[in-house]
């Protein structure tokens, strides 16, 4: 997610693709009055001249972030318009005619900023290096804005200046992440009397395979690195269970076994990343490899080594450092709840690492002074990745039935004095 050089980065990426794309150094980002005064050869000018709220992001949560019943602040999402106009050395419009052209396909190409442009653009740049722009949760669109003779003119005559050929793009949609901390509570246990969920009424069976349900090892809300899942549905035999991600490339994939034309028992990698997944089963045929719906799976961080623990504040502040015992990529969203109170990571050391598996948390005073979580209580804990949970839930007994109820597990949590 961007922070407040968000405006600045996306400024700077589209200098650089004009950059790269036209061959000229002189891109500028000027007010329309000041865009010759330092220079007289070739020239393209990029003009930011207005910022408006986007209507369709406005009231929306951060995706993956603010899970269902937790509450925060939107981000603030924002729509760019820029202006574009070129010069010439010797003021003959048929180069500069040129120049906008050129610039104009530059955009036309790049309709949408994927992370690979904005990261070869911004990297080098110290102002914007600290922009998280690369890591940016959605695609940035350019798209050309056509704008009336009458309010290209009345925009040219705000500054005072001559006229220029010059043409409108808007880049949508820009999400400057909010500072204000979600409200994380716990969640439910319990669905109503008996915990009885959906019932569903099978119907036709297809004949490829189909997915319909996905059963975690007993009282847990998420699966775990190693963990053995069984998968149920139809058409099963002879397929082979599928990983996929958004935020891993290539994950590790897991064991298949199966079980019968119903079910299959997968085992999942113990170096798997936590996060969220897609599972699906492939099917291979003579004819090709059919693929089943995709499901979605948790896969839940393990804090190492195990809770409980005690941590002493020092200087009003208190500091916790927690491991997690499978490597957590740079740009996953690492943080720690403190029963409905979330801390985030502290950054990485720099130069970063590609990957890590050793966080700190600095709990630190409100302003008012006073402390945001109690002080001398065991609060249940939870180390989230990219929006999921470690577990948290107590395991059942050996001699214990399984109509008892589900627990919290007291021994998963911190205590700061």
């Amino acid at each position: 997610m961007s922070n407040a050089l968000a405006i600045a980065a996306v400024t700077e990426t589209l200098r650089g693709l004009l950059m790269r794309g036209v061959g000229i150094s002189d891109v500028t980002a000027s007010p329309l009055d000041n865009a010759r005064r330092s220079t007289t050869g070739n020239q393209i000018n990029l003009f930011l001249y207005q910022v408006l709220p986007n209507a369709a992001w406005r009231n929306q949560p951060i995706p993956r972030q603010a899970k269902a019943g937790e509450t925060g602040s939107p981000p603030l999402a924002l729509t760019l318009s820029y202006l574009i106009t070129a010069y010439s050395s010797d003021e003959n419009d048929m180069i500069s005619h040129a120049l906008l052209g050129n610039a104009m396909r530059v955009f036309h190409d790049h309709a949408m900023l994927n992370r690979t442009d904005i990261a070869e653009v911004t990297s080098p740049v110290d102002a914007t290096a600290t922009s998280d722009l690369k890591n940016y949760c959605e695609q940035m669109r350019i798209t050309l804005q056509p704008l009336t003779f009458d309010e290209m003119s009345k925009l040219w005559t705000t500054f005072q200046t001559h006229y220029r050929v010059s043409a409108a793009y808007q880049v949508s949609v820009v999400l400057i992440e909010s500072t204000r901390p979600l409200k994380t509570p716990l969640p439910v246990l319990q669905r109503g009397e008996g915990d009885r969920g959906v019932a569903s009424q099978p119907d036709l069976t297809l004949s490829f395979p189909i997915v319909q349900s996905v059963q975690l090892p007993e009282r847990r809300l998420n699966a775990q690195p190693g963990n053995i899942i069984v998968l149920t549905g139809t058409r099963l035999s002879r397929t082979t269970a599928r990983l996929s991600s958004l935020r891993l490339p290539n994950p590790p994939q897991p064991a298949t076994q199966t079980i019968s034309d119903t079910q299959l028992q997968v085992t999942l990698p113990a170096n798997l990343a936590a996060g969220f997944y897609t599972l699906a089963v492939t099917l291979d045929t003579a004819k090709g490899t059919i693929a089943s719906n995709e499901l979605s799976l948790g896969v839940a961080p393990v804090i190492s080594p195990p809770l409980p623990r005690t941590v002493t504040r020092a200087g009003g502040k208190a500091t916790i450092d927690l491991a997690c015992s499978v490597e957590v990529l740079l740009e996953q969203c690492v943080s720690l709840l403190l029963g409905d109170y979330e801390v985030q990571a502290e950054p990485p050391t720099n130069p970063p690492p590609v990957t890590r598996s050793n966080f700190q948390f600095v709990v630190q005073p409100l302003p008012d002074g006073t402390f945001p979580v109690p002080l001398g209580t065991a609060l249940i804990t939870r180390l989230r990745i990219d929006g999921v949970d470690s577990e948290i839930l107590a395991p059942r007994g050996a001699n214990e039935p399984e109509t008892v109820p589900l627990t919290f597990d007291t021994s998963r949590t911190i205590t700061i004095n």
